[in-house]
């Protein structure tokens, strides 16, 4: 089992180019996938996200790709020109209006496009090769912080759904000779209103319906099964979110029926403790993928 929610980075180096990926992601119930990288990767986003679609299945996934292209020697070019037009109005300043000083380098790093850097913004092939490999090293950083989260979600989903069985055990015990009783106690209520005067064999037949209804048997056995279904597919591997959600819907569903069906305080009681596991299960669900 893994969480949705994870972080994973690596960074690497083609020539004088720094190259670094990150990956962060958070709870999502589809695959929301985007791609932030500079504009000279563009052509190459599909394949990115292809290999981030094949490890991660669901959740909301940011990848962010940065690309520093350092200077180096021939980077740099000094324009003459444009130090030379400087120079002359400099001159021509200082010659007008009699001022002191002399022209010193420092005027001229401070000069606007005396120093101009070459565009090295277009990427290298190589550079393709080590971004699809930098996804990879960020991947399995981020898959053994889903891996961590996801352990602990799952020993958390574990103990809950024991709560449930133990809970579907105790209603499965409570409910046995349930319809009988009510049977008897709707029987009884109506000689005692009517006072006796009563056709015998219509009233156990309109009491042996009303006791059917209130019967919980069939809830509490499909009750039995999801629930057994869920502790195995929380010992099983890969993408399980989807399946645990839709389990936990069938064991809330049989819970609301045997909750408005029953009668019983005790059993009512269990109903309601088992509703606050489901729930808690719920909401643990919506961060597994």
């Amino acid at each position: 089992m893994k969480s949705m929610t994870g972080y994973g980075s690596a960074s690497g180096r083609v020539g004088h180019t720094a190259l670094t990926v990150e990956i962060r992601s958070v709870n999502q119930r589809f695959l929301d996938l985007k791609v932030n990288g500079p504009r000279e990767y563009g052509a190459w986003e599909a394949d990115i996200r292809g290999l981030i679609s094949a490890v991660v299945s669901r959740g909301r996934v940011e990848v962010y790709i940065g690309r520093n292209a350092g200077a180096r020697a021939g980077d740099v070019e000094l324009r003459k020109d444009v130090a030379a037009a400087y120079l002359t109005a400099w001159r021509g300043l200082k010659k007008e209006f009699g001022l002191p000083g002399e022209i010193d380098l420092p005027m001229f790093l401070a000069a606007s496009g005396v120093f101009q850097t070459k565009d090295r913004t277009a990427p290298v092939k190589a550079e393709k090769e080590e971004v699809k490999k930098l996804v990879g090293k960020a991947l399995v950083a981020h898959g053994r912080e889903r891996a961590r989260e996801g352990r602990n979600l799952q020993r958390d989903m574990r103990a809950r759904t024991r709560a449930l069985s133990r809970m579907t055990a105790q209603l499965k015990k409570k409910a046995v000779g349930q319809a009988e009783q009510f049977q008897a106690r709707v029987e009884r209520r109506v000689q005692s209103l009517l006072d006796g005067a009563v056709d015998e064999a219509r009233l156990a037949q309109e009491a042996a319906i009303l006791a059917e209804r209130a019967d919980v048997t069939e809830e509490i056995v499909r009750l039995e099964s999801h629930v057994e279904a869920l502790s195995g597919l929380l010992r099983t591997e890969g993408p399980l979110g989807k399946k645990v959600d839709f389990l936990l819907q069938e064991v809330n569903r049989e819970i609301n029926t045997i909750a408005s069906k029953s009668s019983d305080l005790t059993m009512t009681s269990l109903t309601l403790e088992g509703k606050s596991e489901v729930e808690k299960l719920r909401e643990q669900a919506q961060n597994v993928e």
